[in-house]
């Protein structure tokens, strides 16, 4: 008799378990809340990072028998690193450091690019269907909570391929802002790992600082927002089922770059359960080391200001020259380690909470934290300008979704 698998929800993760489980005749289900794979996204940039490991990522899918020609990726080997003193450097590698994805409902995006595959490998997909946790075996929902926040615009430019990524504690509290520009479709983003009000403000000053030192020939499109959720879960397999990406807070507490963490823990899930490895073993072996270390970047990075901002970004220049590669500064980062094994009671005391969730599963979370006095300032009177242009834009139908006061 067939063996069939309840997956509760179709991302990335969820559907890399759905399609290597499928490939392998077990009669997949999955189950969607939305109306569509990348319907919580809108068209919005992000990065699969190629730092974490020394296999490129694309190979690995490969082995794993998924096809990354199925979705657009744009390849990065250098970016504009904005220092928070706005001095603009530049570290490179040889290799693609990041590539560029999609999110989304569009066939290029990489959301439709694995749901193609599931389909294919013979899973069933169910759409805008609710499916009691209980009755799943995989766990691949999204954030319900916030620990971050992210806002950014996707506008129409002139400007050729692009991507900075800049450190600023005043436009990005506590977190840092980034442009994208791929094939005449740019997005400005600006995190912020600090609760604020009328948050879309530092969007709009952010705006304004890349106005300034690009030529973009702006035209906006829409705005886009987005929440992270960061915690660490005592079991990664509760009551028999397995929690996977999100849902198993497999995600970078520093930068954000999770979607490789999402579709390792998707096939992770499915080789455990095909008795192919043991998921909480393989979880704790290659993931939580990762998650651990970006968790314990994040609160050294909560307790500078640009000064300290400065100093990373100075120290990413150094290392480049000793090292003949800016890549290797980014692997230096994440790697665990013997100072950041010995920061991690202390972080976890000092950054995380304990809470219990609802499916009864006991976490170390990360709570969204308070303003500091720092972040009270006046915007600019291009900012205020900016903001006024997208009242105007919204009243003509331009769509955003995210709210003002959201933060």
């Amino acid at each position: 008799m067939t063996r069939r698998i309840d997956i509760l929800g179709a991302g990335l993760s969820g559907l890399s378990a759905a399609t290597i489980l499928s490939r392998e005749g077990y009669d997949v289900h999955v189950y969607e809340i939305r109306a569509d794979s990348g319907a919580r996204f809108d068209g919005d940039f992000q990065g699969i990072e190629n730092w974490t490991s020394d296999t490129d990522f694309f190979d690995e899918m490969r082995e794993w028998g998924f096809d990354p020609e199925e979705f657009k990726a744009t390849p990065f080997n250098i970016i504009d690193l904005i220092h928070p003193d706005d001095v603009i450097t530049q570290p490179s590698t040889d290799k693609p450091a990041f590539r560029v994805v999609e999110r989304g409902t569009d066939s290029h995006c990489i959301d439709q690019g694995f749901k193609r595959m599931a389909q294919a490998a013979g899973a069933t997909i169910h759409y805008e269907t609710r499916k009691a946790l209980e009755e799943c075996d995989i766990i691949a929902a999204g954030p319900k909570e916030s620990s971050a926040i992210a806002f950014g615009e996707i506008f129409h430019t002139d400007h050729p391929n692009h991507v900075s990524f800049q450190l600023n504690d005043k436009l990005a509290p506590g977190a840092y802002s980034y442009l994208i520009i791929i094939d005449g479709i740019g997005l400005i983003c600006t995190c912020l790992w600090r609760q604020q009000k009328k948050s879309s403000r530092y969007l709009n000053e952010t705006i304004a600082w890349y106005e300034e030192h690009y030529e973009l020939n702006r035209r906006p499109i829409k705005r886009v927002g987005g929440k992270g959720d960061f915690s660490l879960p005592d079991r990664y397999i509760h009551e028999g089922r397995y929690y996977v990406g999100e849902a198993g807070g497999l995600q970078d507490f520093m930068w954000g770059f999770g979607m490789r963490y999402a579709i390792t823990s998707g096939v992770l899930a499915a080789h455990s359960i095909m008795e192919r490895c043991d998921y909480e073993k393989e979880i704790r072996g290659r993931l939580v080391p990762l998650v651990r270390a970006s968790a314990i970047n994040r609160f050294l990075m909560n307790r500078v200001s640009n000064r300290g901002f400065k100093m990373v970004a100075t120290h990413w220049v150094r290392d480049e020259k000793r090292h003949g590669d800016g890549l290797h500064f980014m692997k230096w980062v994440y790697q665990p380690g013997i100072f950041r094994r010995a920061l991690w009671p202390v972080v976890k005391f000092a950054m995380l909470r304990r809470k219990q969730l609802k499916d009864g599963r006991m976490v170390s979370r990360m709570p969204f934290r308070k303003s500091l006095s720092r972040d009270v300032w006046e915007p600019s009177a291009r900012a205020i300008e900016i903001g006024e242009e997208w009242k105007s834009i919204q009243r003509g139908g331009g769509q955003t979704s995210f709210a003002e006061n959201e933060g």
